[in-house]
């Protein structure tokens, strides 16, 4: 039996390429990477766009969904935070479940 756990990460769209790479230095290749749009303490930004103010309460985020092995939660993590950080509000959260099944749609192998 493998235990294992899905860990999903909401990083700055800036920071995709940072946190991947950092990830792939360390082994952790497999992941899927999805464009979203958030809000968070921040509550959006306010720009000036042609003599106009224009309030935006979402922002561009990028999600990371990665299943991992119990003991690579804690590795992973700490890759996202140091290469996914900026120091500012909105450089993301991390979240993390267990996941009780996985099967791979092109062998059939199924882990519980």
């Amino acid at each position: 039996m493998v235990f294992m756990k899905m860990v999903q990460a909401i990083i700055r769209s800036e920071k995709l390429d940072s946190v991947k790479k950092a990830l792939e230095e360390k082994g952790f290749v497999a992941m899927s990477i999805i464009e979203i749009t958030g809000r968070g303490e921040q509550k959006g930004i306010t720009l000036e766009y042609r003599g106009a103010t224009v309030e935006v309460d979402t922002l561009p985020k990028i999600m990371i969904q990665m299943a991992v092995k119990d003991e690579d939660v804690d590795p992973v993590m700490a890759i996202i935070r140091s290469a996914g950080r900026t120091g500012n509000f909105g450089d993301g959260k991390i979240f993390v479940w267990p996941l009780d099944l996985m099967a791979k749609v092109r062998t059939d192998e199924v882990w519980r």
